[in-house]
């Protein structure tokens, strides 16, 4: 056999043993692929249920802190009123001018 007979057995060889290696490492990484897509799956579904979740808390701070509602619990839970203006007193701190 010539020099060139053998160098390209040896190429071919080496291409035949190639191929299989390379789908090998397809498989892996199409295995890594997926699962981390699984994983980014998770955390976008995770982040639309603590959007949603927030949402729910600002609507809820909003109706517990709104005026009317604090009004009417100091008014019928607390007994408290409206001062009339005859009963407000303005005390100043400091310097007059």
């Amino acid at each position: 056999m010539k020099f060139k007979e053998v160098m390209r057995l040896i190429y071919a060889v080496i291409l035949a043993a190639a191929i299989p290696g390379l789908l090998v490492l397809n498989g892996f990484q199409a295995r890594k692929y997926k699962k981390l897509q699984e994983e980014v799956n998770s955390i976008v579904k995770k982040q639309e249920e603590l959007t949603e979740d927030n949402k729910k808390l600002i609507t809820d701070r909003s109706q517990l802190t709104s005026s009317q509602r604090i009004e009417d619990l100091a008014e019928n839970e607390l007994g408290m009123r409206r001062a009339e203006t005859e009963e407000i007193i303005r005390v100043s701190v400091g310097e007059e001018k």
